[in-house]
């Protein structure tokens, strides 16, 4: 990983959204029902922090027909993996370490 000048991002920062970004940081792709499950929240919540991070440009979302059934797959962009970097450096920086 490249070292990247920290930088508190309010977006990110709320415990949801920051795990949401944690999870989506260390894989390609990460289905909707399995971020929900892990980050331990019900879907409207979960959507509701989605949208926020959708809109800033920091997670995409895909619907795809699998098995005759629609799947909400999640990624971090970009812009996302960037912030969530920064945002982490910072946190780091904040704490000492």
């Amino acid at each position: 990983m490249t070292a990247v000048a920290p930088h508190f991002d309010a977006v990110i920062h709320p415990p949801p959204r920051l795990q949401v970004c944690g999870l989506l940081a260390a894989v390609d792709t990460m289905e909707f029902a399995t971020v929900r499950d892990r980050v331990g929240v019900s879907d409207s919540v979960l959507s509701k922090h989605v949208r926020q991070l959708e809109e800033a440009g920091y997670v995409r979302v895909s619907k795809a027909t699998v098995a005759s059934r629609q799947r909400t797959s999640l990624s971090l962009t970009g812009a996302g993996r960037r912030a969530f970097d920064a945002h982490v450096a910072e946190l780091r920086r904040i704490a000492g370490v």
